[in-house]
């Protein structure tokens, strides 16, 4: 069932709320994120302009990702996992730390195995770009996993157009699967906090709208789970946005790996 807006934002400003009360004690270091050679460069994970600017959303502006710590598959690998017909990973810098134990998981589960391309700080365009060149050159497997939105709260607008972009690479015998977004970092202002929930609540409808339009569609409700349980925002998430290691981790790869299996 679509959440209705409503609840989504009652609910969300809630989370911001709750986000705001206490910090984590829990502290994560990033990890190399698939089976794959990582090519990893020393950067932020969530690149925001130094400027005090809010930008027009209230969440600031989006700085430049083209240098920031990635991991990607190799080619042979990615040949390795379309044969198998395993899973095929765009994400960003959650699934840049969480993706080399989701793999893990994945293999355990049912055998299948995962190739990514998470690239920290860098927003659905550039996923859905990755999804674009993967399948122009690889073809793609049964199922998809979009692991990415996060940095889509500083110009929530053009999130939909990517979304209905990669549902149409995918096409309708492939499955979709997307992990929606829970955003409220606490090292901003409790302003730009209620900005940023109120940006990933934006971010969640569009996805459930597009959800009506294509049965293909599975969305992995990351941000409810979290909802539900309001110490969750506190204990799961590191600062906002990463899951603490192991807890948040391995809570949100079995999600993930519950709905692919399922």
């Amino acid at each position: 069932m679509k959440p209705n807006r409503r609840q989504i934002f009652t609910v969300g400003a809630a989370a911001a709320a709750a986000a705001t009360v206490a910090a984590s004690t829990e502290t994560a270091s990033a990890a190399p994120a698939s089976t794959a050679s990582a090519k990893s460069i020393e950067s932020t994970e969530f690149a925001v302009t130094t400027s005090s600017s809010t930008g027009p959303y209230g969440s600031g502006v989006l700085g430049s990702w083209a240098g920031a710590q990635r991991a990607i598959s190799t080619p042979t690998q990615i040949q390795h996992t379309k044969a198998a017909n395993g899973v095929f990973m765009f994400g960003d810098s959650i699934s840049v730390q969480d993706g080399k134990a989701l793999a893990i998981r994945l293999q355990n589960r049912d055998g299948s195995p995962l190739a990514v391309h998470n690239w920290s700080s860098r927003p659905t365009s550039g996923a859905v770009d990755a999804l674009q060149q993967w399948a122009s050159t690889y073809g793609l497997p049964r199922r998809i996993l979009m692991a990415s939105g996060s940095n889509d709260i500083f110009d929530p607008p053009k999130f939909a157009a990517q979304v209905a972009r990669a549902i149409s690479i995918v096409g309708p015998n492939r499955t979709l699967y997307w992990v929606n977004i829970q955003v409220v970092r606490k090292s901003v202002t409790s302003t730009v906090q209620l900005a940023d929930q109120r940006n990933s609540s934006w971010l969640n409808m569009q996805l459930y709208d597009q959800q009506e339009k294509y049965a293909n569609l599975r969305i992995i409700r990351w941000a409810e789970w979290l909802w539900v349980k309001p110490y969750r925002l506190t204990n799961y998430l590191r600062d906002g946005v990463h899951p603490t290691v192991p807890l948040g981790q391995d809570a949100r790869n079995e999600l993930i790996v519950q709905s692919l299996v399922s």
